[in-house]
Formats: C-alpha cells, sequence, structure tokens
C-alpha cells in the first residue's frame, strides 16, 4: 500500500495519543485507491479503522489480555464498510441514500446544499422557502423549490433555512471556508480532543476474551445518523454492552438503524419527562461510557451535563460528537456529512466537468470520525485502566474535512477502482427480516469477524443493562 495511507495511519494514532511504535506494527493490505477521490479518502478511513484497532488492542492489554499478533486492516474491507448504506438489503430490497429534497440547488449566485431525510427538517425548508409543508414529493415540489432558491443568493438560502431550525449551507471554496469563523474555530481544535476532567482511581476490570477487550464495558448511546452509530457499533464488535437511547416521538430512518444498529439494543426514554429521567439515571450509574451526538450544549439544558453524568458514575467516559465543533459561530448549529462537505471546500474540490458540486465516493467524514471516536474511547478505557481518572473524548465532522482536506497528503497515480463489494458482505436473518451488511473493516486476532447478533427493533428493548 501506498506510503500516503501509511501517513494516514500514523496521523490518525497519533492524533489519540497512541504510541508510535504500535502504529508501525500494522500489516496494511489491498489497493491504496479503493475510495478514488481527488482527496485522499482511502487514506482517512484505512487511518481511522486502523486507529480504532489500535486502541482495541491497547485495551485488552491492558486488561491483560495483549494481543501478539499484527492488525491487518485490508483497504477493501474498509471501503466497503465506508460505504456500508450502498450494500444493505432487506430481504433483497435496497434503500435510497437521500431524499428528494436533500441535494444540490443552484442560486443566485452559486450553490447550497440542503439536508431533509428526516420529515422534520423537511417540513422546516419548505417553510422556509414558502411552501406548504404537507406537499407530496413530486416533480412539482422539487421545481417549486429550487424556482424559490435560485432566485436568492446561497448565503441567504443558508440564513433562512437555520433560522426555522432547518438544514441548509452554502456550498464554499477551501479558501472561504478557511477565513469564516468557523473554519478557523474548527483548524485550532486538535483531530481528537482525549482529556482528563478529574481524578479518580484505577478503575480495575478482569481479563477480557480473546478478542473482546470491551467485554464487560456498559455503553449508553446518545447518537443518531452515522458517526455515532458507527463508534458504538464498534465497541459493540468488541464486546460491550451497548444500549443507545432515543427520544420516542424522534423515529429513527429505517436504513439508518439497520446499517449501524447490529451488536447494540436499542431504547426509548423522554429525558424531559421525570420517570424517563429516572430510569435513564439509573443506567448512568453503571454505566462505564456515554457517546452523545447531540449538539453542545443540548444535553446540559436538560440537567446532563459532563458534571452531572458524572455525579452518577464518577469516572464516566464522556465522549462527544459534533458537526462543527465545540466552539465557534456554529457550535450550536445542527449538521450532517453532506452539509460539511458543501461548507468546508470538499464539494467545491470535487467538482463535476461542468462546474456542479461533487461529493467525496463515501460519508467518509461520518465514518471516519465514528471510528476515531471509538479510537478515543478505547484509549480513554485504557488510560482509566491503567491510571484512572473520569476522561473525556471529543470529535468534529469539520475537524475531520480539515484533516482530509488540508492535512493528508495526496495520493498520486490513476483514479483507482471500487472493489467488489461481496466477499465484505454477509447476511442474517433479523426481527426485520434477512438482512445483508457490511463486515467490520477491521477484527482483533482471534476476536469475532462479525457482530454477534443484528439490529434489534427500533425502540424494541428494555431499558436495562443485559446483566446486574
Amino acid at each position: 500500500m501506498e506510503q500516503s495511507v501509511e501517513v494516514a495511519v500514523r496521523a490518525a494514532w497519533a492524533a489519540v495519543g497512541g504510541d508510535p511504535a504500535a502504529a508501525a506494527a500494522v500489516r496494511l493490505t489491498g489497493p491504496a485507491d479503493t475510495l478514488p477521490a481527488r482527496l485522499p479518502v482511502t487514506g482517512l478511513a484505512v487511518g481511522c479503522v486502523a486507529a480504532a484497532g489500535l486502541a482495541a488492542a491497547e485495551l485488552a492489554g491492558a486488561r491483560g489480555r495483549a494481543v501478539t499478533a499484527p492488525l491487518t486492516v485490508d483497504s477493501r474491507a474498509v471501503a466497503v464498510a465506508f460505504t456500508s448504506e450502498r450494500h444493505l438489503r432487506l430481504d433483497g430490497r435496497s434503500f435510497d441514500g437521500f431524499a428528494p429534497l436533500s441535494r444540490f440547488w443552484p442560486t443566485a449566485d452559486g450553490w447550497v446544499r440542503t439536508h431533509a431525510n428526516y420529515p422534520h427538517h423537511r417540513a422546516r425548508l419548505l417553510t422556509a422557502c414558502g411552501l406548504d409543508p404537507a406537499r407530496p414529493d413530486d416533480d412539482a415540489l422539487t421545481a417549486a423549490v429550487a424556482q424559490r432558491i435560485r432566485a436568492l443568493p446561497a448565503a441567504t438560502v443558508e440564513e433562512r433555512v437555520v433560522a426555522v431550525g432547518g438544514l441548509a449551507v452554502a456550498v464554499r471554496t477551501p479558501a472561504a471556508w478557511d477565513a469564516h469563523p468557523q473554519g478557523v474555530a474548527a483548524a485550532t481544535t486538535p483531530l481528537v480532543r482525549l482529556g482528563t476532567d478529574a481524578p479518580t482511581p484505577p478503575r480495575t476490570l478482569p481479563a477480557p476474551p480473546d478478542g473482546r477487550p470491551a467485554a464487560g464495558v456498559r455503553v449508553l448511546d446518545l447518537t443518531r445518523v452515522i458517526a455515532g452509530p458507527v463508534a458504538t457499533r464498534f465497541l459493540a464488535l468488541l464486546g460491550a454492552d451497548v444500549l443507545r437511547v432515543d427520544p420516542p416521538g424522534l423515529p429513527e430512518i429505517t436504513a439508518q438503524h439497520l446499517d449501524t444498529g447490529s451488536g447494540k439494543r436499542s431504547t426509548l426514554l423522554d429525558l424531559a419527562r421525570d420517570a424517563d429521567r429516572e430510569r435513564f439515571e439509573a443506567l448512568l450509574a453503571g454505566a462505564d461510557v456515554v457517546v452523545t451526538g447531540y449538539r453542545p450544549g443540548a444535553l446540559d439544558r436538560l440537567g446532563h451535563s459532563p458534571e452531572a453524568l458524572r455525579r452518577h458514575r464518577p469516572d464516566l467516559v464522556v465522549a462527544r460528537l459534533a458537526a462543527w465543533g465545540d466552539g465557534g459561530p456554529w457550535a450550536g448549529r445542527r449538521g450532517f456529512d453532506s452539509l460539511v462537505q458543501a461548507a468546508t471546500g470538499i464539494a467545491d474540490t470535487q467538482r463535476h466537468p461542468d462546474g456542479t458540486p461533487g461529493v467525496l465516493p463515501a460519508q467518509a467524514l461520518d465514518h471516519g470520525s465514528g471510528y476515531l471516536l471509538a479510537a478515543g474511547v478505547l484509549r480513554a478505557l485504557a488510560l482509566r485502566t491503567r491510571h484512572g481518572g473520569a476522561r473525556s473524548v471529543g470529535v468534529s465532522l469539520a475537524r475531520v474535512a480539515r484533516w482530509l482536506r488540508a492535512e493528508l497528503p495526496r495520493e498520486a497515480g490513476g483514479p483507482g477502482t471500487p472493489p467488489d463489494p461481496m466477499p465484505w458482505c454477509a447476511e442474517r436473518d433479523t426481527p426485520q427480516g434477512r438482512l445483508r451488511y457490511a463486515l467490520p473493516p477491521v477484527t482483533l486476532p482471534g476476536g469475532p469477524v462479525t457482530w454477534d447478533t443484528g439490529p434489534t427493533r427500533w425502540g424494541g428493548d428494555d431499558a436495562t443493562w443485559r446483566s446486574a
């Protein structure tokens, strides 16, 4: 594999504070261009996955079961995992990736990107355009939205949609983003924030089974869409008891739950209700990790700041994922991979010959952020085992975008070819039907090659840990 990918592996591992000697022992296989793009997407993907695998091996060693065989990362397996939604099948049926109103739109002076996959985001977009949110999706509605957006500057569309709680960003050049206050804020933060918030005694866990260094670890998953669920899905592969908690009034998109729900359980709690908040706090008392994708400050307003969470478990690992970062004028904005690509100059860099904005060959910011967050959590657990400490981990898609666009070396050579996905997929029966899914992109030597269970029904599990 080409040197640029090796550089990415070392950089990703360094970002979580890993020992450089461990990265040198990773065995990289497969072509260096399985996710072909103008930007080094394959390097980013392989680097993030390798960092997560190395952190898993470190936790195994901290718990008394050292991994002595080399960690192998195949770029073909990584490419399939990073495009997992395209290979997902339920009883032979595929799923659409984006809703009709989630797309690039020409404006009076450029382009905007919108995200309207969830019904409430779709309704807010239509409201911002002065259209009836109850109108069904059809060609006439698409034409009406296009007409309203084309009449306005891109920045105006962005402002109007965001003002009503919707999701839209102007497509910016790399230079424009780097000069933007949010671009400046993202550039000044580390790729992965891993810190100690308070001293606590070491927490010793018994030696885990081979290949399952997170066995016995309990994880509360308060994330949605892709990045956070990817992180917690990897923790579940490693043996963690992962319980995803969602509000009852905001159903997850079926394909996303099927794609990222393997190995976990799913329950519903409304943290604004006293009874559900009490159940959540009882779960906290037995948790090791909380992973949240709430916007900065959102959990604080519900009375669950990191400090409040740790009143129930003093040495809790708190991992936080954000679209735009914890600081800067956009810190409180909603965001998804497609929007971050558009805002940070990636869509401009990937432009098509006809001048329309382009996209990466995968939602690589989401997947990459997920594996980096998992790597940070695993290292935090290893450090807690050895030294104690209440630790926090943070990753933002905007910072990962900068890493990809401006810091990683770009591959040389031809355009590359995506791999045949079938060797890197498997099938299993689930409560929803026969599921085809992408296999994990990395496993520890002697560990499981897939998850013990497929996705359960969304919200269908009790709000309890598996064992006392």
